[in-house]
């Protein structure tokens, strides 16, 4: 049976007319563990190599452009065969991993993939995995359930701010921006880059330079859509509130669930959805 690549959880809808408890769809988003079975005829070995958070479908597709992207194979040819690990006694996790046969004897050359990628020698990965894989690499208890409160009215004007501050999209119009903000809806620094991740990694990274931010005590603002890595990063970071423009994978949510985190999508001028944790928003008006 299929993996669905959308799922059902319940979200609290703030707009003009009030405030609605009610059921949303969210893009399903589950790590994939690409693994390979190569070496001579007769001394064959498998090797985990990457692992790679996704929407399930066409996996066989996302594995072989993978592997030809990152230089592993040179075609279609030097694969032999492919299929779905069910070598785990949970099979919710059976479709998340994946055996790849390479054509016996060619040489592998795996020094790519050190980068971007998480490595596992575990078998059946499922997104529990992913979360508490997290907790235990973070070494550290959910978030406190009520620090700092944000009035809506300040969330809502975030979005603009956000995009007169991001002067290379304004010439540009492709690039992800990220921000810290007060919960006073003051901003404290703001990066830009092609990728998301690169984004916040810069952000961060700014913020631990010169220590001039509490991103413990900020509120973390994305541009586009909010995946579990996003999530992974500000957790790290100890971030309270993460919101954003764009809307959030499955596994983000049971993330920031799990963490104690306040999520927002669909953020805009006078509406947004609260996926988990609203006690650190005011909702009335």
């Amino acid at each position: 049976m299929m993996k669905a690549s959308v799922a059902s959880v319940q979200v609290t809808k703030v707009n003009p007319q009030g405030v609605l408890r009610q059921p949303d769809l969210v893009s399903v988003e589950e790590p994939l563990e690409i693994r390979l079975v190569h070496g001579p005829a007769g001394e064959r070995v498998k090797q985990p190599v990457a692992i790679t958070m996704r929407t399930p479908g066409h996996d066989f597709e996302l594995a072989m452009g993978f592997l030809f992207t990152e230089g592993i194979v040179a075609n279609a040819t030097d694969i032999v065969h492919m299929r779905y690990c069910t070598e785990t006694e949970m099979p919710e996790a059976w479709q998340n991993t994946l055996m790849v046969d390479l054509r016996p004897g060619m040489e592998v050359n795996l020094s790519s993939l050190e980068r971007n990628f998480y490595i596992s020698s575990s078998c059946g990965v499922c997104g529990k995995r992913a979360i508490e894989a997290l907790k235990t690499f973070a070494g550290r208890e959910a978030l406190s359930p009520k620090s700092h409160q944000v009035k809506r009215q300040t969330l809502c004007k975030l979005p603009l701010v956000l995009r007169q501050r991001q002067a290379v999209f304004e010439h540009t119009g492709s690039l992800h921006g990220c921000a810290f903000f007060t919960f006073d809806g003051q901003i404290h620094l703001l990066r830009e880059d092609v990728g998301r991740h690169n984004a916040l990694d810069k952000l961060i990274g700014a913020c631990m330079a010169n220590n001039s931010v509490n991103m413990s005590e900020s509120i973390l603002i994305l541009s586009g859509r909010v995946s579990f890595e996003l999530i992974q990063k500000a957790a790290m970071a100890r971030v309270p509130v993460v919101v954003a423009v764009g809307a959030p994978s499955s596994l983000a949510v049971q993330t920031a669930n799990d963490l104690g985190m306040t999520l927002v999508g669909f953020l805009a001028h006078d509406r947004f959805n609260v996926y988990s944790h609203h006690q650190r928003i005011e909702l009335n008006m």
